[in-house]
């Protein structure tokens, strides 16, 4: 039988490898890490072509970076979603059973082709999570930001400045509103879905 042929994307990879992953902090939190068998990993997503991602693992660790999932130039439309069902049970099974998923809620976009992203991610990624008994939730962007800044309406920068003062060193905006969200979920919801 003959073996398939793999089509390359655009950084020479073939179809079926998960995108890059740049983890950038590992941060201790302050407060302590629950305890128990049911306790899990913990995860925020800022969903995009950029993903930003922020995870909690079962003993506290915090470590967070951005996953791309643009498309190559030879990918069909399914491609992207492809990938980020790979890449969620990738780090499923690297950072232990995930145990929540929190996620930013958009309700406005800037452009049809932005909306129909975040749309397919969102349907991707609540998708897997059914699949897997996983409880997930999105978080309002205004209730994220006020949270991190004190203001509902912060922009970019200031997300990114939130983030620095509570010690972690944040590539993007997508990286800081992942840890915002992460540690909004951890602080007012104690990480459960």
């Amino acid at each position: 039988m003959a073996r398939p042929t793999l089509i390359p994307n655009s950084d020479g990879a073939s179809f079926d490898t998960p995108p890059l992953v740049t983890p950038r902090n590992h941060v201790r939190p302050t407060y302590a890490a629950p305890q128990g068998p049911r306790f899990c990993a913990t995860l925020a997503l800022d969903l995009g072509t950029t993903t930003g991602w922020a995870l909690r693992s079962h003993d506290g660790l915090i470590t967070s970076g951005t996953a791309s999932f643009r498309p190559g130039r030879y990918d069909g439309g399914g491609m992207r979603y492809l990938r980020f069902t790979n890449w969620l049970t990738e780090l499923d099974r690297l950072s232990g059973p995930i145990a929540a998923i929190w996620f930013e809620e958009v309700r406005r976009h800037a452009g049809t082709d932005a909306s129909h992203i975040y749309g397919g991610l969102m349907a991707t990624l609540t998708a897997w999570a059914e699949l897997r008994g996983v409880p997930y939730e999105g978080v309002p962007v205004g209730t994220i930001k006020r949270h991190a800044t004190g203001k509902g309406n912060a922009d970019k920068a200031a997300m990114i400045a939130a983030a620095r003062t509570r010690g972690f060193s944040p590539a993007d905006d997508n990286e800081a509103d992942a840890i915002a969200i992460l540690l909004w979920a951890l602080e007012t919801k104690g990480g459960v879905a």
